[in-house]
């Protein structure tokens, strides 16, 4: 008998040679029919493949990032044989799964092209192969067997990538009568694939190399409803309208320059604006759970970044050394501010009565990203990270966990992200070797954020092996929405830069003792997380932060001085607005208050005049009525105290 855990830590056992659709059988007919594929001791397989003893496994379907993967990736083979049906003698590259679907690089050969114009074409085929539920057939074959298929079939970009492999780890997948070189997994069969739709089509150089030939790349996404792709489809084109480049241009929050540099975001006045709301809302929230403030320059020398490592890590593919008229001193763009947080720790002798010690600053740092990976403010080469850290004693760490999440589910309530889970990053207990700092340490930290995590209620995932060398992490992943999911907020244990600072505190006994370090940044950097914001709400952003709360329209210009003083009247009890006061109709007024997506527009005319009121609309509600301005002060400072 096969003896299985599944992930609730309950017990099966099976016959010998028991599958992962044997396992999901026992479990339910539905689960069943639903399985993709299983996941067996964190390694993602076929779902006939037999299981072995003792192992973890969970049943992976559609509603798991790894099932979704899985059926993209079979989605791809499907793809590259109705290619090989539509246009004979293509030459097959790589197909795997991305984030939203799949795609395959190809060879078509001299003189043939796909455009947008063929996909309908090449979508009608791949479903037609779908309705033949044809299995996806895993084989192994010696490496002299592989080279002689592919040899045969004539395709070079096959054999350089068996070239590669070793004899023994070679495995085919054959759906249909197509044929590939893949180590997979793959779903069951074709016939759960039931939409396709290919996305895109671009060049792409063979292996990433520009002197190598350019195939071509055909992107697709596939599901198993209609309906699934249809909602898909609407949710890209939301996605085009809450764009944060586009509406970063038509709210007047941003810009780019090619004379000021790629990647390297000017802050308009409104941009700035609420730029520094988020900063000044972060700050109250950081003394209060008792961070100092610290500022530190934008450069350093570069001995300082040859101390922390982070000149290895970035030197060479990033901003080059700054030299000086001084020969032999060279300074280095701040990649992180970490090193400096490290410097101002060691300004002074420090006693565990000290610890924890907290410095925050928001802090500018640069970073070469190529130019074909800048993408509007989510990556750029000079961005300002809500950077603190945290020397603490090892029994403090996770007390100082706690707190550092009280702060970022501050921020995530108060910024309307209630759909977030909280992924614990933890070492690979197969290979420890690759991890600085001693098991002790590493099993305390461990444990601490595992607690925290549990004490605050948090819906977790934990990840083997995806802890940073120098320490366990948690990331808090956010889904906006229209459900895309995106990694905010951070905290991170780091026994890595105490020991390379040589950082110290006195402990109860005299001895000389290494701090804990901790990183954390509730934003991540303001230009990624004003880019999520704006495409969260639609540039509809909450009343408190928005940079102009009120808009005064008056209705002719004969009413201006009224509007100029309901607008002082506002700014006395600091809320924020301004006056149209151009000659144009209220009707185009209002259209054009409405596009900025100011949340309230305020209508004067002679009758508000001569009774002291306004006239209300809410933005995307439409007319609240008239109210004197002491109504509506209450109501909008109200709505604000309630979100904060």
């Amino acid at each position: 008998m096969l003896h299985i855990t599944l992930p609730d830590g309950s017990q099966r056992e099976l016959a010998d040679g028991a599958s992962g659709y044997d396992l999901a059988a026992s479990i339910s007919e539905g689960l069943a029919r639903n399985a993709l594929a299983v996941s067996v001791n964190g390694e993602v397989r076929d779902l006939h493949r037999p299981l072995p003893d003792h192992a973890q496994v969970s049943i992976l379907t559609w509603n798991d990032t790894a099932g979704k993967s899985t059926y993209w990736h079979s989605s791809a083979h499907l793809m590259a044989e109705a290619l090989e049906a539509l246009y004979p003698g293509v030459k097959l590259a790589i197909g795997p799964a991305i984030e939203n679907g799949f795609y395959y690089d190809v060879d078509l050969g001299e003189g043939r092209s796909i455009s947008s114009e063929d996909f309908p074409e090449i979508e009608k085929k791949m479903l037609e192969l779908a309705k033949n539920k044809s299995q996806y057939v895993r084989k192994e074959v010696s490496k002299a067997d592989a080279i002689a298929y592919f040899t045969e079939k004539q395709d070079p970009y096959k054999l350089e990538l068996i070239d590669g492999l070793e004899d023994g780890n070679i495995t085919f997948y054959t759906q249909g009568g197509f044929t590939d070189l893949c180590r997979g997994p793959h779903i069951p069969d074709t016939g759960t694939i039931k939409a396709a739709k290919l996305m895109n089509v671009a060049g792409a150089y063979w292996r990433g190399d520009e002197k190598n030939k350019q195939l071509t790349r055909l992107y697709g996404i596939t599901f198993p409803k209609a309906k699934d792709l249809t909602e898909y489809l609407e949710r890209l084109e939301e996605a085009k309208r809450r764009d944060h480049r586009k509406l970063g241009k038509e709210l007047k929050l941003f810009a780019f320059s090619e004379k000021v540099g790629a990647g390297l975001p000017l802050w308009l006045p409104k941009g700035t604006a609420l730029r520094e709301r988020l900063e000044q809302f972060l700050r109250r929230a950081q003394v209060k759970a008792g961070y100092s403030p610290v500022v530190t320059p934008h450069i350093g020398a570069k001995e300082l970044y040859v101390t922390s490592g982070h000149y290895e890590k970035y030197g060479a593919d990033s901003f080059q050394p700054i030299k000086t008229p001084n020969p032999g001193e060279e300074f280095f763009l701040k990649p992180m501010n970490c090193p400096h947080h490290c410097e101002i720790y060691k300004t002074e002798p420090r006693s565990y009565r000290d610890l924890p010690v907290r410095l925050a600053e928001f802090g500018t740092v640069y970073r070469y990203e190529q130019s074909g990976e800048l993408h509007g403010l989510t990556r750029v080469r000079g961005f300002t990270q809500d950077d603190a850290h945290i020397f603490c004693r090892p029994d403090q760490v996770k007390e100082e966990f706690m707190k550092v999440i009280d702060i970022v589910l501050y921020v995530l309530k108060a910024l309307d992200f209630p759909d977030f889970t909280a992924q614990i990053s933890l070492r690979d207990p197969e290979n420890k070797t690759k991890y600085i700092g001693s098991d002790e340490n590493w099993e305390k930290a461990e444990s601490a954020i595992q607690e925290a995590a549990l004490e605050k209620g948090l819906n977790t995932v934990t990840e083997y092996g995806e802890a940073a060398f120098y320490g366990p992490k948690l990331d808090f992943m956010v889904r906006d929405a229209i459900g895309r999911r995106w990694q905010l907020g951070t905290i991170q244990v780091d026994y890595n830069l105490p020991e390379r600072f040589d950082l110290e505190y006195t402990a109860a006994d005299n001895s000389k003792q290494r701090p804990v370090m901790i990183h954390r940044a509730p934003f991540g950097s303001l230009e990624r997380f004003v880019a999520v914001l704006i495409e969260h709400c639609g540039g509809n952003f909450p009343l408190w932060l928005t940079p102009e709360q009120f808009i005064v329209l008056p209705i002719s210009d004969k009413y201006s001085d009224y509007a100029y003083q309901v607008k002082a009247q506002l700014e006395q009890h600091d809320l924020r607005g301004t006056v149209d006061g151009r000659d144009e109709r209220i009707g185009r007024k209002i259209r054009d208050a409405e596009m900025g997506k100011i949340p309230y527009l305020l209508v004067v005319g002679e009758k508000e005049a001569q009774d002291n009121i306004i006239s209300v609309r809410k933005h995307g509600e439409g007319d609240l009525g008239s109210m004197p301005l002491e109504a509506f002060v209450k109501s909008v400072q109200s709505q604000m105290v309630e979100a904060l």
